[in-house]
Protein backbone atom coordinates (compact mmCIF):
# COMPACT_ATOMS: atom_id res chain seq x y z
CA UNK A 1 0.00 0.00 0.00
CA UNK A 2 1.38 3.16 -0.98
CA UNK A 3 1.56 6.10 1.69
CA UNK A 4 0.75 9.79 -0.13
CA UNK A 5 2.92 12.55 1.53
CA UNK A 6 0.98 14.90 3.94
CA UNK A 7 1.94 18.36 2.01
CA UNK A 8 -0.84 20.31 4.08
CA UNK A 9 -0.48 19.72 7.76
CA UNK A 10 -3.86 21.03 9.49
CA UNK A 11 -6.17 20.66 12.51
CA UNK A 12 -2.97 20.03 14.86
CA UNK A 13 -2.06 21.20 17.79
CA UNK A 14 -1.27 24.92 16.27
CA UNK A 15 -1.93 26.65 13.41
CA UNK A 16 0.60 26.95 10.42
CA UNK A 17 1.54 28.60 7.63
CA UNK A 18 3.08 26.54 4.79
CA UNK A 19 4.05 27.76 1.24
CA UNK A 20 1.83 26.48 -1.55
CA UNK A 21 3.35 23.33 -2.96
CA UNK A 22 1.32 22.74 -6.44
CA UNK A 23 0.83 25.21 -9.60
CA UNK A 24 -2.07 27.14 -9.72
CA UNK A 25 -2.45 26.52 -13.74
CA UNK A 26 -2.25 22.92 -14.45
CA UNK A 27 -2.54 23.00 -18.17
CA UNK A 28 0.04 24.41 -20.56
CA UNK A 29 -0.63 28.45 -20.98
CA UNK A 30 -1.32 27.63 -24.94
CA UNK A 31 -4.01 24.86 -24.22
CA UNK A 32 -6.78 26.10 -26.37
CA UNK A 33 -10.08 27.01 -24.27
CA UNK A 34 -12.47 29.28 -23.01
CA UNK A 35 -10.29 31.35 -21.25
CA UNK A 36 -7.70 34.18 -22.80
CA UNK A 37 -4.46 33.33 -21.98
CA UNK A 38 -4.35 36.96 -20.27
CA UNK A 39 -7.02 35.56 -18.16
CA UNK A 40 -5.35 32.14 -17.28
CA UNK A 41 -2.31 34.85 -15.93
CA UNK A 42 -4.53 36.81 -13.96
CA UNK A 43 -6.10 33.34 -12.83
CA UNK A 44 -2.74 32.05 -11.72
CA UNK A 45 -1.51 36.16 -9.95
CA UNK A 46 -4.74 36.37 -7.81
CA UNK A 47 -6.67 33.06 -7.53
CA UNK A 48 -10.09 33.78 -9.33
CA UNK A 49 -11.29 35.29 -12.46
CA UNK A 50 -14.70 36.83 -13.10
CA UNK A 51 -16.51 36.47 -16.01
CA UNK A 52 -19.24 39.16 -16.73
CA UNK A 53 -22.00 36.89 -18.33
CA UNK A 54 -21.45 33.01 -18.64
CA UNK A 55 -24.97 32.15 -19.22
CA UNK A 56 -27.95 34.59 -20.61
CA UNK A 57 -31.12 35.92 -19.25
CA UNK A 58 -33.17 32.74 -20.55
CA UNK A 59 -30.89 30.53 -19.11
CA UNK A 60 -31.18 32.16 -15.91
CA UNK A 61 -34.71 32.54 -15.47
CA UNK A 62 -34.47 28.33 -16.19
CA UNK A 63 -31.96 27.19 -13.49
CA UNK A 64 -33.27 29.91 -11.18
CA UNK A 65 -36.87 28.23 -11.17
CA UNK A 66 -34.96 25.07 -10.62
CA UNK A 67 -33.75 26.29 -8.11
CA UNK A 68 -37.17 27.38 -6.06
CA UNK A 69 -38.99 24.24 -7.73
CA UNK A 70 -36.19 21.88 -5.47
CA UNK A 71 -36.35 24.64 -2.13
CA UNK A 72 -39.83 24.01 -2.05
CA UNK A 73 -40.27 20.44 -2.30
CA UNK A 74 -41.08 18.93 0.48
CA UNK A 75 -39.26 15.79 0.45
CA UNK A 76 -36.07 17.24 -0.52
CA UNK A 77 -36.51 19.48 2.63
CA UNK A 78 -36.03 16.55 4.62
CA UNK A 79 -33.43 14.51 2.95
CA UNK A 80 -29.99 14.41 4.30
CA UNK A 81 -28.52 16.65 1.00
CA UNK A 82 -30.37 20.11 2.07
CA UNK A 83 -28.95 22.09 5.12
CA UNK A 84 -31.03 24.75 6.91
CA UNK A 85 -30.72 27.92 8.11
CA UNK A 86 -30.67 27.02 12.00
CA UNK A 87 -32.42 30.31 13.18
CA UNK A 88 -35.31 30.82 10.48
CA UNK A 89 -35.39 26.85 9.45
CA UNK A 90 -35.54 28.18 5.55
CA UNK A 91 -33.38 26.29 2.93
CA UNK A 92 -29.47 27.53 2.64
CA UNK A 93 -28.09 25.16 0.14
CA UNK A 94 -28.93 21.89 -1.75
CA UNK A 95 -26.27 19.50 -2.35
CA UNK A 96 -25.60 17.15 -5.14
CA UNK A 97 -27.92 19.25 -7.35
CA UNK A 98 -25.98 17.77 -10.84
CA UNK A 99 -27.73 14.27 -9.60
CA UNK A 100 -30.86 15.49 -8.47
CA UNK A 101 -31.55 17.65 -11.36
CA UNK A 102 -30.87 17.05 -14.48
CA UNK A 103 -31.15 20.75 -15.55
CA UNK A 104 -28.17 20.82 -13.37
CA UNK A 105 -26.72 18.34 -14.86
CA UNK A 106 -26.64 19.98 -18.40
CA UNK A 107 -24.84 22.93 -16.71
CA UNK A 108 -22.15 20.79 -14.92
CA UNK A 109 -21.15 19.19 -18.86
CA UNK A 110 -21.89 22.74 -20.42
CA UNK A 111 -18.69 23.63 -22.09
CA UNK A 112 -18.06 27.06 -21.14
CA UNK A 113 -18.68 25.69 -17.27
CA UNK A 114 -16.43 22.35 -17.74
CA UNK A 115 -13.93 23.16 -20.59
CA UNK A 116 -12.91 26.28 -18.00
CA UNK A 117 -12.04 23.64 -15.41
CA UNK A 118 -10.26 21.77 -17.74
CA UNK A 119 -8.29 24.44 -19.12
CA UNK A 120 -7.12 25.39 -15.90
CA UNK A 121 -6.41 21.53 -13.71
CA UNK A 122 -5.09 20.33 -17.09
CA UNK A 123 -7.14 16.86 -17.17
CA UNK A 124 -10.32 15.38 -17.67
CA UNK A 125 -12.51 16.86 -14.15
CA UNK A 126 -15.35 14.91 -12.06
CA UNK A 127 -17.56 17.01 -9.67
CA UNK A 128 -16.35 17.02 -6.26
CA UNK A 129 -19.13 18.76 -4.62
CA UNK A 130 -22.20 20.68 -6.57
CA UNK A 131 -25.01 22.92 -4.51
CA UNK A 132 -27.25 25.57 -4.96
CA UNK A 133 -27.08 28.26 -2.24
CA UNK A 134 -29.51 30.30 -1.24
CA UNK A 135 -29.41 33.32 0.88
CA UNK A 136 -32.69 35.39 0.91
CA UNK A 137 -33.26 38.40 2.28
CA UNK A 138 -33.69 39.52 6.08
CA UNK A 139 -31.27 37.85 7.59
CA UNK A 140 -30.14 34.75 5.91
CA UNK A 141 -26.50 34.10 7.66
CA UNK A 142 -23.01 33.91 5.56
CA UNK A 143 -19.66 31.88 5.50
CA UNK A 144 -17.21 32.86 7.36
CA UNK A 145 -13.33 32.96 6.05
CA UNK A 146 -12.00 29.97 5.17
CA UNK A 147 -9.71 28.03 2.67
CA UNK A 148 -11.96 25.17 0.74
CA UNK A 149 -8.93 23.21 0.21
CA UNK A 150 -8.19 23.34 4.19
CA UNK A 151 -11.34 21.50 4.75
CA UNK A 152 -11.36 18.79 1.19
CA UNK A 153 -7.35 17.81 2.23
CA UNK A 154 -8.44 17.29 5.75
CA UNK A 155 -11.93 15.92 5.64
CA UNK A 156 -12.45 14.53 2.31
CA UNK A 157 -8.78 13.19 1.44
CA UNK A 158 -8.09 15.80 -1.55
CA UNK A 159 -3.92 15.18 -1.87
CA UNK A 160 -3.43 18.09 -3.60
CA UNK A 161 -4.46 21.85 -4.61
CA UNK A 162 -5.94 20.77 -8.45
CA UNK A 163 -9.25 21.44 -7.45
CA UNK A 164 -11.58 24.71 -8.70
CA UNK A 165 -14.98 26.22 -8.07
CA UNK A 166 -17.31 28.21 -9.85
CA UNK A 167 -20.22 30.44 -8.62
CA UNK A 168 -22.71 31.22 -11.00
CA UNK A 169 -24.99 33.89 -10.16
CA UNK A 170 -28.89 33.31 -10.72
CA UNK A 171 -29.68 37.40 -8.64
CA UNK A 172 -28.18 39.93 -8.96
CA UNK A 173 -24.77 40.12 -6.79
CA UNK A 174 -24.64 43.73 -4.80
CA UNK A 175 -22.08 45.12 -2.05
CA UNK A 176 -24.85 45.19 0.08
CA UNK A 177 -26.24 41.75 -0.22
CA UNK A 178 -23.68 38.79 1.30
CA UNK A 179 -21.51 38.98 -1.95
CA UNK A 180 -18.24 36.50 -2.10
CA UNK A 181 -15.29 38.26 -0.93
CA UNK A 182 -12.12 36.62 -1.62
CA UNK A 183 -8.41 37.66 -0.32
CA UNK A 184 -6.39 38.06 -3.63
CA UNK A 185 -3.21 36.20 -3.96
CA UNK A 186 -3.83 34.41 -0.33
CA UNK A 187 -4.45 31.11 -3.07
CA UNK A 188 -0.20 30.88 -2.72
CA UNK A 189 -0.01 30.51 1.09
CA UNK A 190 -1.66 27.36 3.14
CA UNK A 191 -2.99 28.07 6.30
CA UNK A 192 -3.40 24.57 8.34
CA UNK A 193 -6.02 25.18 11.25
CA UNK A 194 -5.75 23.98 14.66
CA UNK A 195 -7.67 21.81 16.40
CA UNK A 196 -8.74 18.09 16.14
CA UNK A 197 -11.99 17.73 13.68
CA UNK A 198 -14.70 16.39 15.50
CA UNK A 199 -16.52 13.30 14.09
CA UNK A 200 -19.29 14.08 11.82
CA UNK A 201 -17.89 17.85 11.66
CA UNK A 202 -20.04 18.43 8.87
CA UNK A 203 -23.46 18.50 10.05
CA UNK A 204 -22.63 21.87 11.89
CA UNK A 205 -19.80 23.25 10.31
CA UNK A 206 -22.59 23.44 6.90
CA UNK A 207 -24.73 25.72 9.12
CA UNK A 208 -21.03 27.86 10.74
CA UNK A 209 -17.92 26.97 10.30
CA UNK A 210 -15.99 25.76 13.41
CA UNK A 211 -13.36 23.04 12.77
CA UNK A 212 -10.70 24.88 9.93
CA UNK A 213 -11.97 28.36 10.79
CA UNK A 214 -8.47 30.62 10.46
CA UNK A 215 -7.17 32.26 13.91
CA UNK A 216 -7.92 36.33 14.29
CA UNK A 217 -4.52 36.86 14.02
CA UNK A 218 -3.43 34.91 10.68
CA UNK A 219 -6.73 36.68 8.71
CA UNK A 220 -5.51 40.00 9.55
CA UNK A 221 -2.19 39.22 8.71
CA UNK A 222 -4.16 37.75 5.14
CA UNK A 223 -6.03 41.07 4.75
CA UNK A 224 -3.07 43.22 5.25
CA UNK A 225 -1.02 41.68 2.79
CA UNK A 226 -3.29 40.68 0.25
CA UNK A 227 -6.99 43.14 0.47
CA UNK A 228 -10.16 41.84 0.33
CA UNK A 229 -12.00 42.02 -3.37
CA UNK A 230 -15.67 41.85 -3.21
CA UNK A 231 -17.64 40.71 -6.18
CA UNK A 232 -20.58 42.29 -7.68
CA UNK A 233 -22.63 41.01 -10.86
CA UNK A 234 -25.43 40.66 -12.73
CA UNK A 235 -27.59 37.59 -12.26
CA UNK A 236 -25.63 35.00 -15.09
CA UNK A 237 -21.80 36.20 -13.98
CA UNK A 238 -19.57 33.85 -12.51
CA UNK A 239 -16.60 33.78 -10.42
CA UNK A 240 -13.94 31.18 -11.03
CA UNK A 241 -11.77 30.79 -8.00
CA UNK A 242 -8.91 28.64 -6.78
CA UNK A 243 -9.08 25.42 -4.14
CA UNK A 244 -6.73 27.56 -1.63
CA UNK A 245 -8.20 31.25 -1.92
CA UNK A 246 -9.08 32.61 1.39
CA UNK A 247 -12.41 33.56 1.41
CA UNK A 248 -16.22 34.28 3.03
CA UNK A 249 -19.30 36.14 2.80
CA UNK A 250 -21.28 38.44 4.95
CA UNK A 251 -25.25 38.07 6.08
CA UNK A 252 -27.53 39.16 3.90
CA UNK A 253 -29.61 41.69 5.65
CA UNK A 254 -31.00 43.39 2.75
CA UNK A 255 -34.34 42.28 1.45
CA UNK A 256 -32.64 41.37 -1.85
CA UNK A 257 -32.11 37.09 -2.45
CA UNK A 258 -28.79 36.57 -3.40
CA UNK A 259 -28.59 32.67 -4.78
CA UNK A 260 -25.95 30.85 -6.99
CA UNK A 261 -25.24 27.40 -8.26
CA UNK A 262 -21.85 26.22 -7.11
CA UNK A 263 -20.01 23.62 -8.71
CA UNK A 264 -16.31 22.19 -7.33
CA UNK A 265 -14.42 20.42 -10.49
CA UNK A 266 -11.42 18.36 -9.21
CA UNK A 267 -8.73 16.56 -11.66
CA UNK A 268 -9.14 13.14 -12.24
CA UNK A 269 -5.46 13.15 -11.26
CA UNK A 270 -5.94 14.27 -7.83
CA UNK A 271 -9.05 11.65 -6.35
CA UNK A 272 -9.35 11.61 -2.84
CA UNK A 273 -7.59 9.43 -1.01
CA UNK A 274 -8.38 8.92 3.26
CA UNK A 275 -8.85 12.25 5.12
CA UNK A 276 -5.97 13.92 6.25
CA UNK A 277 -7.14 14.94 9.53
CA UNK A 278 -10.25 13.89 10.53
CA UNK A 279 -11.21 10.35 12.01
CA UNK A 280 -14.26 9.16 9.16
CA UNK A 281 -15.20 10.53 5.36
CA UNK A 282 -17.56 12.99 4.92
CA UNK A 283 -21.04 11.62 2.96
CA UNK A 284 -20.51 11.30 -0.44
CA UNK A 285 -23.39 13.98 -1.46
CA UNK A 286 -20.61 16.83 0.00
CA UNK A 287 -17.32 14.87 -0.98
CA UNK A 288 -17.69 12.41 -4.44
CA UNK A 289 -15.83 9.19 -4.26
CA UNK A 290 -17.56 8.82 -7.79
CA UNK A 291 -14.10 9.98 -10.23
CA UNK A 292 -16.20 9.36 -13.23
CA UNK A 293 -15.38 12.08 -15.71
CA UNK A 294 -17.56 14.63 -16.99
CA UNK A 295 -18.32 14.20 -20.68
Amino acid sequence: MTTLTDLYPTRGAEEVSVPRQDPVVWGAPDTPGPISTADLHGYERDGFLSVDQLIGDDEVALYRAELERLVADPTLRADDRSIVEPASQEIRSVFEVHKISEVFARLVRDERVVGRARQILGSDVYVHQSRINVKPGFGASGFYWHSDFETWHAEDGLPNMRTVSVSIALTENLDTNGGLMIMPGSHKTFLGCSGETPKDNYKKSLQMQDAGTPSNEALTGFAAEHGIKLFTGRAGSATWFDCNCMHGSGDNITPFPRSNVFIVFNSVENAAVEPFAAPVRRPEFIGARDFTPVR
